[in-house]
């Protein structure tokens, strides 16, 4: 089981147009609305590969019955903690070449008590589970209200559970947990990982440091997704990168996620970390020539596309790995 954790879940609407002009009145040419939120797409992506998974999230008002009906038309378990404050929807055009704009609101204010209620939620359902098959993550932005300790209090959840817990988000909420310690795995993209180290990150060799300055902090594993160019994989040992051909993506949006649900579905079911990298990729390949954040299914993901290259050369420039 794979327990996916979203403090600040949305509705996502998508629109396509032919070109986005700004200032001007368009036509989409096609739209969609998908339940939203990292924690949740991972949930959804693992649901389409049949990996058995459980979403936990707030939800209030109408969007956040929304939001859950159309889970459930997914058949994907959730466990959603009411709250008095409405759901938020995200807004995000795609222009005809796959340039993505992307309008996030910080949603409702939660309050303590609706923190301690998600965080209740959590524990209770980890408690329930058996710990070696069981991996907790937690996903996105933190709602306004919540401390920014709450990824913290997330891994003390799956400590005393003697669960792993992965953590993908961005900013303080990540940074705390950073230097918190003992995640199993830590997933920034490459502009959260400049935010994080403060330091340029114009090589593989640097990308690496600075992920092993998080593992230093008392974490396992880093992997830092490069959208065109790929991933990287680092741990105290060992560094892999993995890629494939340029792709024309559809929309770029939760392909992060996708490769996330990739990386710990490959390792739950055996996989050792390279492996594991090769299938994120491949996954997230796959996220960005879907509509919306529509999940790609098991025929969507293309391995062979992917090359896994392990302990690549540190000098490499990342603009070497784009297309």
């Amino acid at each position: 089981m794979i327990i996916c954790v979203t403090p600040n879940p949305a509705l996502d609407r998508t629109f396509e147009v032919t070109e986005l002009r700004v200032g001007e009145v368009q036509r989409a040419t096609a739209s969609r609305v998908d339940p939203g939120g990292k924690g949740v797409n991972i949930s959804r992506a693992l649901l389409a590969h049949n990996v058995p998974t459980m979403s936990v999230f707030p939800a209030g008002g109408q969007s956040g019955a929304e939001l859950v009906s159309r889970l459930n038309l997914l058949d994907l378990p959730i466990c959603p903690v009411a709250t008095a404050g409405e759901t938020r929807s995200n807004l995000t055009v795609v222009d005809g070449l796959g340039v993505t704009a992307k309008i996030n609101p910080p949603g409702a204010a939660l309050s303590p008590a609706e923190e301690a209620a998600l965080l209740g939620a959590v524990k209770d359902l980890a408690a329930s589970q058996q710990a070696s098959e069981t991996i907790i993550v937690g996903a996105g932005s933190l709602p306004l209200g919540f401390q920014p300790d709450f990824y913290c209090r997330l891994v003390e959840i799956g400590k005393a559970c003697n669960i792993s817990v992965a953590i993908d988000s961005s900013g303080v909420a990540l940074a705390k947990a950073v230097t918190s310690g003992g995640i199993f795995l830590l997933k920034p993209n490459l502009e959260e990982l400049l935010e994080l180290c403060g330091k340029p990150l114009r090589t593989i060799g640097e990308v690496r440091t600075a992920c092993l300055e998080i593992i230093a902090q008392g974490n396992e594993a880093v992997l830092v997704t490069l959208g065109a160019a790929g991933g990287l994989l680092a741990t105290a040992e060992s560094w892999a990168w993995a890629g494939g051909p340029a792709l024309v993506p559809r929309s770029t949006v939760g392909a992060g996620d996708v490769s996330l649900a990739g990386f710990l579905a490959a390792y739950q079911r055996g996989h050792d970390f390279s492996a594991a990298l090769r299938h994120a990729i491949a996954w997230g390949r796959a996220a960005t020539l879907q509509p919306g954040t529509a999940a790609p299914q098991p025929a969507d993901i293309e391995l062979g596309a992917v090359t896994l290259i392990e302990s690549p050369a540190l000098e490499t420039p990342l603009a070497e790995l784009f297309g």
